[in-house]
């Protein structure tokens, strides 16, 4: 069948005597081969249904499997004991099960029990761990499925990808984005990435091209006097005093948009205050205390599994 996937032991580098590498067959199977002696040395049935991903931990001590069973599971390099069965390390702790499919998540590098899920629901979804039954934040302004997040290396901000043929920046404590970047010939967006530098971003499309975009559009690039460097700095601070002027405010949020995300937004605005509507309604007809008023977090939320 089908191979999927490859993973190498990063500490086979440095002894030659644990050249390992981990194959996930299109089946059930994890197979563990040294490559030195071209030998499999173990099969692993990780799980059930196909396995879909590996990788192996930085220190070359174990590695770690996802399936089609919705579990992701942790295994010793090593194999077990005469007499030992094999089971895995670590299983999952808990899960939330949303209203429509995740895409993928992103790990806040500052904080580490926050975390970010890009959503079918054209939404994303930032949550803690330690309680994964209401998000944190909802992130909205995409019109189309959210394909792919990465967060700033400052934990500050964090980059989307979408199947609408935009990218945007939200801040962290933010429900709407304070930027986004499209072109014309630019298609669905599948994977978006964040420089180490904190300046730059990465996104790649369905027309096979790399885009690289700054992470603040008006940022002068190159090296600056310093008098361009006070003025710059003098700027902000007048941006920061008077943000909430409304005038001001309408300036600085302003962005120009392609047609279609543009009736989009409009469309699903004219949706979203039909269901208030029609909430409100049903809230004013019934008897009091018979319906209830459910947050838009609580809505998201289909179930938590500990």
């Amino acid at each position: 069948m089908k191979v999927k996937m490859l993973s190498r032991n990063p500490d086979s580098y440095v002894r030659e005597t644990k050249l390992d590498l981990q194959r996930g067959h299109k089946a059930v199977l994890v197979r563990i081969w040294n490559l030195t002696k071209r030998k499999c040395i173990r099969m692993i049935q990780a799980h059930e249904g196909f396995v879909r991903g590996i990788c192996t931990r930085f220190c070359g001590t174990s590695f770690f499997t996802v399936g089609d069973d919705k579990t992701v599971k942790q295994w010793k390099m090593d194999g077990p004991s005469y007499g030992e069965e094999e089971e895995p390390l670590h299983t999952i702790l808990g899960k939330v099960i949303l209203d429509m499919r995740t895409n993928t998540i992103c790990w806040n590098p500052m904080e580490a029990f926050i975390f970010t899920a890009a959503n079918e629901d054209y939404n994303l979804y930032t949550f803690d761990m330690r309680a994964l039954d209401t998000p944190v934040m909802i992130h909205m302004d995409h019109v189309s499925a959210v394909l792919d997040v990465d967060y700033s290396p400052t934990g500050k901000d964090f980059v989307s990808a979408s199947f609408d043929k935009s990218i945007r920046i939200f801040p962290v404590d933010r429900s709407r984005s304070r930027e986004v970047y499209h072109t014309k010939r630019m298609q669905h967006v599948i994977c978006v990435k964040w420089t180490s530098d904190s300046k730059y971003i990465m996104c790649g499309s369905d027309e096979m091209n790399i885009r690289l975009w700054k992470a603040n559009a008006s940022e002068k690039l190159g090296v600056l006097t310093s008098r361009e460097k006070a003025a710059t700095d003098y700027n902000q601070r007048l941006k920061e005093k008077f943000q909430h002027h409304p005038h001001i405010k309408r300036i600085s949020r302003h962005r120009h948009l392609p047609k279609s995300i543009y009736s989009q937004i409009q469309e699903q605005r004219i949706m979203k205050e039909a269901r208030r509507r029609k909430e409100l309604n049903r809230i004013k007809h019934s008897k009091p205390g018979s319906v209830q008023r459910v947050s838009e977090k609580k809505k998201r939320v289909v179930a938590v599994v500990k």
